[in-house]
């Protein structure tokens, strides 16, 4: 008879290994399920272009691992995992004049911003103050009632508009508009989408608050210590384990999926009664990456040296360009000039590359599914704040939304966050349910970023996907 566990969970990202670590803190039996060689999900590392050189396949900086109330409980370094923290979290540069640097010091940050330093103070200072408090509430379904609620009520009041309306009304310069077009950027909607300034503000303010760290040895190594720490508690992981039907796991009181719900109705949609499977039907998917890694000959030669200070930059110049890319690729066109995420490790972390050499990581947003090569169009926004960028390609590794699906199946049409994450879908992902985490049949649950609070690596989707495993059970 195949061996019987309390729980098993498909599925080895982040989500998948914090679910099943909550559930072994617990004393359940857990055996974890993947299908790739190894375990990471959006957190894997590789040699992607020439030996010696170590690439971020997917995530590269983890503001949000730092922050994540149910990480800060882990002791991870006990498995090798070492954060490294640049000098400045991110970095904005511009055509005219230096690039806007996010320091630690919110001061500091708005003190470069000109005649809206005090605005930028007063947006963000509230939240940066309190973030630890508001985490919790942050990254988790939607409270009822909050920890807090005085301060996520400040947080909703300018949170629930359109990023590119609040930076208008509050900020009169282009450094401060840009930049926070920039981390509004990151919610992969068009800026003038409800709620789109959350994501501003969060990003903004993780940015003070905790730093944009990387791993040291790359993202890999957050897996690799979460796969530690769950062995360590008597967890069992398979990898090269697919699945392609439920009926195939051994037997267990529970089973959960760090898929998305396309994968579910594959995998367990018989299961499931026929009215949830037409809800998770009309779950909807975001737009798509275009992800591009190189080898370099050195260091990216930036035209304000003070990007050097930071291992994440934000390419796209003005609140008005960067609103019009990403409009456009939520309209299904390609913009040529692309809002670009940009991340340099190796000036950080030396092992990522040979001596004098470096590493490039840097995507762009594109339509869902989207075969069309960006690389030009990259290439040329890093150009534009580098010259001589060109001059340091060692070699290139390109992936096309399809490509970045075909990789890891979560990214349904290249989507990074597990599905759109709009005020429709923000807490109530997949479809509203009380808990959001279960489903109509008592035994299956979902722990992927397809629920709250969504994409990042930061394990709390499977940490309260866990939880309410464990609470139905008791």
């Amino acid at each position: 008879m195949p061996k019987a566990y309390d729980a098993v969970v498909v599925g080895a990202g982040p989500n998948g290994l914090a679910a099943a670590i909550v559930l072994a803190q617990a004393g359940r039996s857990v055996l974890v399920r993947e299908a790739h060689s190894t375990v990471g999900g959006g957190a894997r590392s590789a040699a992607l272009t020439l030996p010696g050189y170590l690439h971020d396949v997917c995530s590269a900086i983890h503001p949000l691992s730092r922050v994540s109330p149910f990480f800060r409980t882990l002791d991870l370094a006990q498995h090798g995992l070492e954060w490294i923290d640049p000098p400045a979290a991110f970095a904005h540069p511009l055509d005219d004049g230096p690039a806007v640097i996010v320091e630690r010091s919110v001061e500091a940050t708005a003190a470069t911003l000109g005649r809206d330093a005090a605005a930028y103070q007063r947006l963000m200072q509230p939240f940066v103050n309190h973030w630890q408090e508001m985490a919790p509430d942050l990254l988790g379904p939607l409270p009822l009632p909050p920890r807090h609620p005085l301060l996520l009520a400040i947080f909703g009041l300018g949170a629930v508009w359109p990023a590119e309306w609040v930076a208008q009304v509050s900020f009169r310069g282009q450094r401060a508009r840009g930049l926070f077009a920039g981390c509004a950027a990151h919610s992969m909607l068009p800026l003038n989408s409800l709620l789109t300034a959350a994501v501003g503000i969060m990003i903004g303010a993780s940015g003070h608050a905790v730093g944009w760290p990387l791993a040291r040895g790359g993202s890999q190594m957050i897996a690799d210590a979460l796969a530690a720490l769950l062995r360590s508690l008597g967890g069992e992981i398979e990898t090269d384990a697919p699945v392609n039907n439920i009926d195939e796991l051994p037997p267990a009181r529970h089973v959960l999926f760090d898929l998305t719900p396309r994968q579910l109705i594959k995998l367990a949609g018989h299961k499931l009664p026929p009215s949830y499977v037409r809800r998770l039907e009309g779950y909807r998917y975001g737009v798509g990456v275009f992800k591009m890694d190189w080898a370099l000959d050195g260091p990216i030669p930036w035209k304000d040296p003070a990007c050097q200070r930071v291992a994440t930059l934000h390419l796209g110049g003005s609140l008005d360009e960067i609103a019009a890319g990403e409009q456009a690729v939520w309209r299904g066109r390609h913009p040529d000039r692309p809002f670009v995420l940009l991340a340099q490790a190796a000036p950080f972390d030396p092992s990522r590359a040979p001596a004098g050499k470096h590493t490039g990581w840097a995507y762009c947003h594109v339509p869902h599914g989207s075969t069309v090569d960006m690389s030009e169009q990259i290439t040329n926004q890093i150009e534009r704040f580098a010259p001589g960028f060109r001059d340091r390609i060692l070699a290139v590794s390109t992936r096309d939304a399809a490509a970045v699906e075909a990789y890891n199946p979560n990214y349904i049409g290249g989507d990074i966050n597990g599905g759109v994450q709009d005020w429709r879908q923000f807490f109530t992902r997949p479809v509203a349910r009380a808990v959001p985490y279960s489903t109509p049949n008592p035994h299956i649950y979902l722990c992927s970023s397809s629920t709250p609070p969504g994409g990042g690596v930061h394990g709390m989707c499977g940490y309260h996907a866990a939880k309410a495993v464990l609470r139905a059970s008791r």
